[in-house]
């Protein structure tokens, strides 16, 4: 019995199935590829939960399928077409708002930061001449999405 049941209706998943790519048994023989809907599912979980990837419960595929899966379906650009699929469909239903749109914030990491005064790199030690960011803290960068309920 599953503890999760499905994440997707069939409706939901009868527009998404076509936008992945179908996966193939190798000719070597082994382990059928987990089904898409699946991995999907996982992901989706994980996306849902916050929870890491290590935490997915053992009904859906394994953690490293579902990051594997969600790694290679971003870098075919898998996740662009279904919202551009998604986002045509509400276009043509007149559902979308486009004079509302709002800021997302998305952020990238600063690794350097940078240095408040002209002083050569050899100061950046000394209290006062680094600009406050530490390694590994972010910078914002605003994305404008015309989006809305």
């Amino acid at each position: 019995m599953r503890r999760y049941g499905r994440l997707l209706t069939d409706a939901q998943w009868q527009k998404i199935e076509p936008l992945l790519p179908r996966r193939r048994r190798h000719g070597r023989g082994g382990r059928p590829p987990a089904a898409n809907r699946r991995v999907l599912e996982g992901i989706l979980w994980i996306l849902r939960s916050g929870a890491r990837w290590q935490d997915l419960p053992s009904e859906f595929p394994s953690p490293s399928t579902c990051w594997r899966r969600l790694r290679v379906w971003e870098e075919q650009g898998v996740w662009l077409r279904i919202w551009r699929t998604f986002l045509a469909e509400l276009n043509e239903r007149k559902q979308l708002k486009w004079s509302e749109p709002f800021l997302d914030g998305s952020f990238a990491p600063a690794k350097k930061g940078t240095l408040r005064s002209g002083k050569p790199s050899g100061a950046r030690g000394r209290s006062g001449w680094w600009c406050g960011r530490r390694h590994g803290s972010s910078s914002g960068n605003a994305t404008l999405l015309g989006l809305s309920q």
